[in-house]
């Protein structure tokens, strides 16, 4: 379950944190619980059948525990996103852009308390979160899904290239931008000019896969 994986992540790293700091009560996992909540009652069915659940989130709090969340505000983001990215996959559910959390201030709020919203949003413009660029020209959108890279025919792309191995890497999805993981590929992975095993994609990457030269480009 998706907030079952935000829990875990808490539990393995940042929770004694949040514990320490937020003198009102309030537990970074209770934001996750609600979005949650929220992706449930939110919940549609898209022209195509396909179950559809917001993407776009806005944490409101008081001044006093964002102030205490200042050092960590990024990674509770991160996390919340991530957390909405796994409760989709296990419902089957798609989003109708990139997903999006925000967290604001307003006095209206009482310490310990928080409030949320929630919508469905697409990207500018209805582009998508980032793109692959191809040595043949052609662009490869990203977004909510995982793309595979590899000679195997039912990989998202598939390359010609000897030097690549048949299920050689994956494009997945993780925080607010994606991350390219080498699936223990003979030849490797390799972003401007180091190879990874995992890599954050920042506009303009070069990756290349065997000797296949591919760019990242955010949008």
């Amino acid at each position: 379950m998706g907030i079952s994986g935000f829990e875990q992540r808490l539990e393995r790293g940042i929770e004694g944190f949040f514990g320490r700091v937020f003198r009102s009560g309030l537990r970074p996992v209770e934001l996750g619980r609600k979005l949650v909540r929220e992706m449930d009652d939110k919940r549609t069915v898209g022209v195509n059948g396909r179950a559809m659940v917001p993407n776009s989130f806005r944490f409101t709090l008081s001044q006093a525990d964002h102030d205490q969340l200042a050092d960590m505000v990024n990674q509770l983001r991160r996390d919340l996103a991530d957390a909405a990215r796994e409760h989709a996959r296990d419902e089957q559910a798609a989003f109708a852009g990139p997903v999006e959390v925000e967290i604001v201030v307003s006095d209206r709020v009482r310490p310990g308390l928080f409030r949320v919203q929630s919508r469905y949003r697409e990207a500018e413009g209805g582009a998508p979160a980032g793109s692959l660029l191809l040595p043949t020209g052609d662009r490869v959108p990203l977004g909510e899904y995982v793309v595979t890279v590899g000679r195997a025919p039912d990989a998202t792309i598939m390359l010609g290239d000897p030097n690549v191995s048949r299920r050689h890497a994956e494009i997945r999805p993780q925080g607010d931008g994606f991350v390219v993981v080498d699936l223990a590929s003979t030849n490797g992975t390799r972003v401007n000019g180091a190879r990874i095993s995992e890599h954050p994609l920042r506009d303009r990457d070069e990756v290349v896969f065997g000797n296949t030269v591919v760019h990242f480009e955010a949008s």
